[in-house]
This record gives C-alpha cells, sequence and structure tokens, in this order.
C-alpha cells in the first residue's frame, strides 16, 4: 500500500477555476489510485451540514473510511466547518484516516472558515488565477511544453487573445493542435488556420456573450463572423451544444439526471451551472426549439439561415422570455 500523505485533508484554494476543478481531480485520481477499495462522496458545502460531513468520513459497510471531495467551500457553514477542523485534530491520530478534498473559490467570501481547516492542520495549495496576458502566455508554453511541443511567440499571443478568457477553452484548443498536428514548434499560420477552419470557437464566443445578457455585442459578432465565412450550420451546431451542455445542468441541478445520466464534461457542465441563474425549463425549451428551426432552415433552399441565427442569439441573450 502507498504511503498515506501528509496530511488527510487539502484545500484547493482559489485561483482560475478551471485550474482549481482539475487541481481537485488530480488529488482525487491520486486518492482513489492509493486507495482504490475506498468510496468516492462528493458533497456540496452549499447545501451539505456537519451531520453530511460526519457520515461521509465515519466507517461504512462498504469500507472503514471514505474519499470525500467537498466543491464551493466558501458557502460552508461555521457548523460544518467546525465538524470539519474537529475531524482534522482526530484523524491526525488515525492510522489511515479519510481523505478529504475541498475546493475553494476565489474571492473573499468564506476565509474565515477557510483559515480555520488551516489552523486544524490543512494543507493549502493555492491556484494561480491567470487574469494577467503574462500569466496566461506562461500558461500557454507550460501547456506545449507539457506535449513536448513548442510554440511561437506569435501563435501564442494569438491562442490568448481568441480564447484567453476562457482558460477552459484555452486548454482543450491547445490539446487539439498538438493532437491534430505534428508541427514543432507551432506557428500563428498553423494556430491561424485551424482557428479559421473551426468556427465552433466563434459560435462559442457568440453564446457566452449571449448568455451574459449582451445582445448588441453578440449579434454584432454573429454578423462578423458570417462576412468572414463561416458556415451558419457551423454556428447553430455550437450555439446549441452549449445549451444542450446547460440542459443537462439544468437536470442535474433539479435532481431529475445523476451524475451517472449525464455523459459530458465535468468541467463543461460546472462552469454551465453557473450560467443558470434566471432561466427556467421553458426559456430553455424555447432556445432549443428555435436552434432546431435554425438547423432547418440552414438546409432549406431560399431560406433566411443569418435572420434565424439572430433569432436565436436574441432568445438566447433573454434566457428564452417571450418576446
Amino acid at each position: 500500500m502507498a504511503s498515506r500523505p501528509v496530511t488527510p485533508c487539502t484545500i484547493v484554494a482559489g485561483g482560475d477555476p478551471y485550474l482549481n476543478h482539475h487541481a481537485v481531480l488530480d488529488l482525487r485520481h491520486q486518492a482513489e489510485q492509493r486507495r482504490p477499495d475506498r468510496e468516492t462522496i462528493e458533497l456540496d458545502a452549499t447545501e451539505a451540514t456537519q451531520y453530511d460531513f460526519d457520515q461521509a468520513v465515519s466507517p461504512s459497510l462498504l469500507s472503514d473510511a471514505a474519499i470525500v471531495v467537498i466543491d464551493n467551500y466558501q458557502n460552508a457553514t461555521d457548523e460544518l466547518a467546525d465538524a470539519i477542523a474537529a475531524w482534522l485534530k482526530t484523524a491526525a491520530d488515525e492510522p489511515d484516516p479519510s481523505t478529504v478534498i475541498v475546493s475553494h473559490a476565489a474571492g473573499p467570501k468564506g476565509k474565515r472558515n477557510l483559515d480555520r481547516l488551516v489552523r486544524a492542520g490543512a494543507a493549502r495549495q493555492d491556484i494561480p488565477d491567470l487574469k494577467k496576458p503574462a500569466a496566461k502566455l506562461q500558461y500557454v508554453r507550460q501547456q506545449f511544453e507539457r506535449r513536448h511541443r513548442a510554440v511561437t511567440p506569435a501563435a501564442a499571443q494569438q491562442l490568448v487573445g481568441v480564447l484567453g478568457t476562457s482558460i477552459g477553452e484555452l486548454t482543450a484548443m491547445i490539446g487539439q493542435l498538438c493532437d491534430d498536428f505534428d508541427d514543432n514548434p507551432v506557428d500563428l499560420d498553423r494556430v491561424n488556420q485551424y482557428l479559421d477552419a473551426n468556427p465552433q470557437v466563434t459560435g462559442f464566443e457568440i453564446a457566452d456573450t449571449a448568455l451574459a445578457g449582451d445582445t448588441g455585442h453578440a449579434i454584432v459578432l454573429l454578423r462578423s463572423a458570417l462576412e468572414q465565412g463561416a458556415e451558419p450550420i457551423a454556428l447553430v451546431g455550437a450555439l446549441a451544444a452549449k445549451l444542450r451542455t446547460m440542459a443537462k445542468a439544468a437536470a442535474l441541478q433539479s435532481g431529475e439526471a445523476s451524475p451517472a445520466d449525464i455523459h459530458d464534461n465535468p468541467w463543461a457542465l460546472k462552469n454551465a451551472r453557473r450560467q443558470l441563474g434566471g432561466w427556467t425549463s421553458a426559456g430553455m425549451g424555447r432556445c432549443l426549439c428555435l436552434l432546431a428551426w435554425a438547423d432547418e432552415q440552414c438546409k432549406t433552399n431560399g431560406a433566411d439561415p443569418a435572420y434565424a441565427l439572430e433569432q436565436c442569439v436574441e432568445a438566447i441573450a433573454a434566457k428564452g422570455a417571450a418576446r
């Protein structure tokens, strides 16, 4: 059996949400590799009580200890924080206690409860926020290096300029570039070739802008993409993919579906949950119906796919509310 970690509890603190999420996944994977016999239990501190935590770390019929992953610790109650801190003090004397991984989002909220766990003996792993352009460029270079590749400065700048607002999409694009091309280094022409040939990048940007409620900017982006030769049906596909992920996130949030039922990128689902505020089932359904109609317009001679796309963007920006 692998040696136990120095502390049974690690806090993944702040930083970029995508990097925070993946740091938690890495710690979870390491814990599951060390103890594959243990049950993994997920708790959301927004809803979890001290009793939920006590039950999670207690012996069960399945195993004598567990791997407990706590999300949104910034929303934890004082009682939940007290329970984790009290457990930490006793776990230090146990030969093989449960493993607890805590995710705390960036910002001052919940800092007192975070500090309480550190004082009780939890390890703290600080995540970079990657807000500055120089930090994003360094991240791009590191991602290529991890794949034993290099990238030219101009290509790195272009990637950050196009996708720098979403580290998750930026990381995915780097992975796709390395998978699809053998160039070393990857240069600006290759990056532009890939971005120009991949209208989903533009489609996701349009969708994110519309989801933020900025109708005017989203329409400008849409018209610009069409003028530059993006295929309307590809843009419809990107918008629909974004909305389908949000529909899955809504089903998870409402309890209509379980994680086992949803086959989608965990990061995309987590990000989609943050965008659900103000949406209703009826609004989501209306937008999906409009996208199906727009898809049909793209395939019908004499139709106006540009108009159909604008109708979809306006509906998404209004969260599906009927005008």
